[in-house]
């Protein structure tokens, strides 16, 4: 209780905590011996912690008994008033008016939205919770009568009539008589005795009949469940759980059900057009949202595609609203724009290839503008403004993009040794490094199906980079690190390169850690399968440069180093392990945990827009003919190589953060360090400042769980939970149901690391990887997605064209003008931060947990925390000792400071997946 005594003050929180003793009804129950209170009441909700409760020194029934008495027959019943807080959508307030306007003013019933409340107490006659008489919030009446209006919320007045022994309200269910859908935010009793805080779509009853239902904020687990609330808790679930059939009506439904990846190709349209169903024993994945669209004409196993007519089904309080929409929206238009200048060179003039570095840095904005707007008259020395160029250099930094941070520190150029060592520790991909414990690196490819696939690294190749060193020595130091894309790119490379303008290698990079800290790649390997090149060498190694011929090999090869590690960020730590594997989680939680149930109110915020984004990117991402495919050198194998990551590489109990450095050998447990693991690299932004945040969340999340989990059997015992984690695994990501790797649900410590994870997963490690994306990804010469040429060879027609102008062949190898300002629209929406984001340790609404201060005080920690910890990176960040975050051009590591602002900071932990 500390923090919130000195939040509110001591004898606050004593008043608080004495009123909340007397007004709870406890019962106890037996657990190892020991007794525990279990509250029976849903707590009370204010619209501020704790002291709204200590002006109130009344009980519900004190309320109750204290109300005016109607006399009806022979029973008594009492009226109470409840507000009812609703957001105004253009639509509804349209058709409001309308009713306004032909004075179609109708009390009968058959029009408002009608309201129950159900008490937690059963009425034995029915053998159901007791109900109130039906209260009616007629919205035509109030524009009648108060005018209308067009703010963006509107608050209510209505009354119910209840018995005098109704006890206390546990649910309320909800009719919309209306035309149109309605967005209910709260509904107070009396003044805030009980709120329901619903934030929810409900639809017209001639849309869906089913009865709304929301519960009291108070958090209960299903053995708590009052009896008068039980069976609806069962059928909220009902109302939201898919069988498998009929199609979901986009807008309108809010059921939530499992299908396979079988919508990202078109077979309608041709052959070429098919894309590999995800999700079946060929190729494994994780299941998405089911839509239940129509399969195509030539084949029932593929659904349709979406088009301009039909939007990809998401559950409708899933779907982008308000700001975020309306931000979204923007930044499309935008990218449109800026990219019509590009097309028309490109396509229509026919001058879209570079030629030179210096024409790529021209599609971004100049810094200072005034020496190319004004000039000086140099007979009077007068200034003057050509008008002309002022009007054209003002039109065509419109359509340009801002610089990003990835060029300050290397002019502009190619990507130095040094940046391309400090990008694998803190750039947008600082998950694919690992620590090289074998020499030469053994691939797990099946050699009877892709051929020997040894290694031609040699010592010889790097052992003059060892610091006078042996690579055994080197290895047993820890000083030899590796970025290995063999193995994600062997098996599809004879179809990636069999594509038009788009050339790859199966990459390995060698890197040595520096006195400094540092790493610095000593050595890259290029493969390619047997054969496929007569004139090429299967594998080549190239090292550090000697000569300018070698210098710009060099270039060349890290390019496509960049291009290897520009497509496995994007499908796999990206798309895969954050967008795709939480899916799965997020579908499971919604069908088999009540939204009363504790870990469903920890993770909700956790969940909120994912499913919208994840049916975007299956509409424009990762489909065929989408972003990935045309802007990446992976191209139509982009599927495919993410369901082989999911088969042989993903694995839940390895998304932990300490679990993931220690598998990749960057860490090892340390019992001597403050958390217990060493870092083998210390100065790993990513991982020193993720940690941090890992074990503050996993602090918060502890005291969550046990709070609410005394021992293992309530673990055990816990159907809903139970029934969500089962699901998760057996049907969400039932291609490895089989797997023993997953965690077991056993104990409250169980359940304090899957949620752990989760949270982390959704928050952290995807704001990783993603809001980087274009400040530091953003500049195609340092970081190309894709590839066009393969590495000159003597001999080849293009060696010649390589000496004469080797700056000229490189630029002709890189993505063309209208590729790369299309790819740079698409990382600059990516990594956006829309006006409404809600970041890690922003809670808008505590009022589920307004009876449990310790909670309250568990979150407020939480949120100290990570502002602590925003203050250690900022330090961290200035410290000179730090080169792979601190020093001339190179840009500070921000991406896991918590809170940030609108637009691309390339900063700013939000609480979900959510772009």
């Amino acid at each position: 209780m500390r923090m919130v005594k000195e939040i509110l003050g001591q004898s606050v929180v004593v008043e608080a905590f004495c009123f909340e003793a007397s007004r709870r009804l406890c019962h106890t129950r037996q657990n190892n011996n020991k007794k525990h209170k279990i509250s029976m009441f849903p707590s009370f909700s204010c619209s501020s912690i704790l002291l709204p409760i200590v002006k109130r020194r009344t009980t519900f029934d004190d309320l109750i008994s204290s109300n005016k008495s109607l006399h009806d027959g022979g029973g008594v019943t009492l009226t109470i008033s409840a507000s009812v807080a609703i957001k105004n959508s253009k639509e509804f307030m349209a058709m409001m008016l309308h009713y306004f306007d032909s004075f179609s003013h109708n009390t009968t019933g058959d029009r408002g939205i009608v309201m129950q409340l159900v008490s937690t107490q059963i009425d034995p006659t029915t053998m159901e919770g007791k109900l109130s008489k039906r209260a009616v919030l007629d919205w035509t009446r109030e524009l009648l009568f108060n005018g209308g209006g067009d703010s963006e919320r509107s608050t209510h007045k209505v009354e119910f009539e209840i018995d005098s022994n109704f006890g206390f309200p546990g649910a309320i269910t909800v009719t919309n008589k209306y035309d149109k859908e309605i967005f209910l935010e709260t509904i107070s009793i009396e003044g805030g005795f009980v709120e329901f805080s619903c934030n929810s779509w409900v639809q017209p009853e001639k849309v869906n009949p089913d009865k709304r239902i929301f519960f009291t904020n108070k958090a209960c687990l299903p053995c708590d469940t009052a009896e008068g609330v039980k069976e609806l808790r069962k059928e909220e679930l009902r109302q939201k759980r898919g069988d498998g059939n009929g199609m979901r009506k986009v807008m309108s439904d809010r059921v939530y059900d499992y299908d396979v990846y079988n919508d990202l190709g078109n077979l309608d349209k041709g052959i070429q057009h098919v894309r590999p169903i995800l999700g079946t024993k060929q190729y494994p994945n994780p299941r998405r949202c089911r839509t239940g669209r129509p399969p195509v004409i030539t084949n029932e196993k593929y659904e349709s595609c979406v088009n301009a007519f039909m939007e990809t089904y998401v559950p409708r309080d899933e779907v982008f609203e308000g700001v975020r929409k309306e931000a979204l929206d923007v930044e499309r238009v935008k990218g449109v724009t800026r990219n019509l200048i590009p097309f028309i060179r490109t396509y229509i003039t026919k001058c879209g290839v570079f030629k030179e570095l210096s024409e790529i840095k021209n599609i971004y904005k100049r810094r200072h503008q005034v020496d190319a707007m004004n000039h000086t008259n140099e007979e009077n020395g007068t200034l003057s403004i050509d008008v002309n160029k002022l009007f054209q250099d003002s039109f065509e930094e419109y359509f340009k993009f801002s610089t990003p941070h990835i060029i300050s520190g290397n002019g502009g150029c190619c990507i130095t040794d040094e940046e391309l060592g400090r990008q694998a520790l803190a750039g947008v991909n600082p998950l694919s490094i690992r620590r090289l414990q074998t020499f030469p690196p053994v691939s797990d490819l099946d050699p009877s199906m892709y051929g020997p696939q040894e290694s031609a690294l040699k010592e010889e190749h790097i052992i003059s980079h060892l610091d006078g060193m042996s690579v055994q020595q080197a290895i047993e130091e820890k000083k030899l690190f590796i970025l290995d894309y063999h193995d994600a790119y062997m098996p599809f490379l004879k179809g990636i390169n069999a594509q038009e303008d788009r050339k790859a290698y199966a990459t390995r990079t060698i890197l040595y850690l520096t006195r400094m800290g540092t790493l610095k790649p000593i050595a890259i390997e290029l493969s390619l399968p047997e054969g496929e090149h007569q004139q090429q060498q299967s594998k080549q190694v190239l090292t550090p440069p000697l000569d300018a011929t070698s210098y710009w090999l060099w270039q060349l090869a890290k390019a496509h180093v960049c291009s290897n590690d520009a497509g496995v960020h994007q499908l796999v730590h990206h798309w895969l392990r954050t967008h795709a594997c939480m899916e799965p989680f997020i579908i499971a939680a919604h069908r088999q945990m009540s939204v009363t149930h504790p870990i469903f109110k920890l993770l909700k915020p956790h969940m909120k827009y994912t499913l919208q984004i994840n049916a975007l990117a299956r509409e424009a991402l990762i489909n065929g003919g989408g972003i990935i495919e045309s802007d990446f050198s992976t191209g139509r194998y982009s599927t495919e190589i993410i369901s082989a990551a999911y088969k042989d590489w993903w694995r839940f109990d390895m998304e932990a953060l300490p679990a993931d450095l220690i598998r990749r050998g960057l860490a090892e447990p340390d019992r001597a360090q403050p958390h217990g693991i060493k870092l083998t690299i210390e100065d790993y932004p990513y991982a020193n400042d993720g940690l941090l945040i890992w074990f503050a969340l996993e602090r918060m999340v502890r005291t969550y769980v046990n709070y609410y989990y005394h021992n293992g059997l309530m673990v055990r015992s816990d159907t809903e939970l139970q029934g969500w984690y089962n699901e998760v695994i057996n049907v969400g990501h039932g291609d490895h149901a089989h797997a023993t790797w997953w965690p077991t649900l056993a104990t409250p410590r169980d359940l304090i690391s899957v949620l752990t994870t989760l949270i982390w997963i959704a928050s952290v490690q995807h704001s990783a990887v993603n809001f980087g994306q274009y400040p530091l990804g953003g500049y195609v010469p340092m970081r190309p997605p894709l590839v066009k040429k393969l590495l000159p060879k003597e001999g080849d027609p293009e060696y010649k064209e390589f000496l004469e102008d080797p700056e000229g062949f490189l630029c002709s190898s890189l993505p063309d003008m209208f590729q790369t300002t299309k790819f740079l629209a698409v990382l600059n929406i990516l990594s956006q931060h829309p006006e409404d984001e809600e970041y890690i340790g922003q809670r808008r609404d505590l009022s589920d947990w307004i009876g449990d201060p310790k909670i309250i005080e568990a979150f407020y920690d939480f949120s100290i925390e990570l502002k602590r910890i925003e203050k250690e990176i900022e330090k961290r960040n200035k410290d000179q000792n730090l080169r792979n975050r601190c020093g001339a051009g190179i840009p500070p590591y921000e991406l896991l400071i918590a809170s940030s602002g609108p637009g691309v900071t390339c900063r700013g932990v939000p609480n979900s997946i959510s772009t």
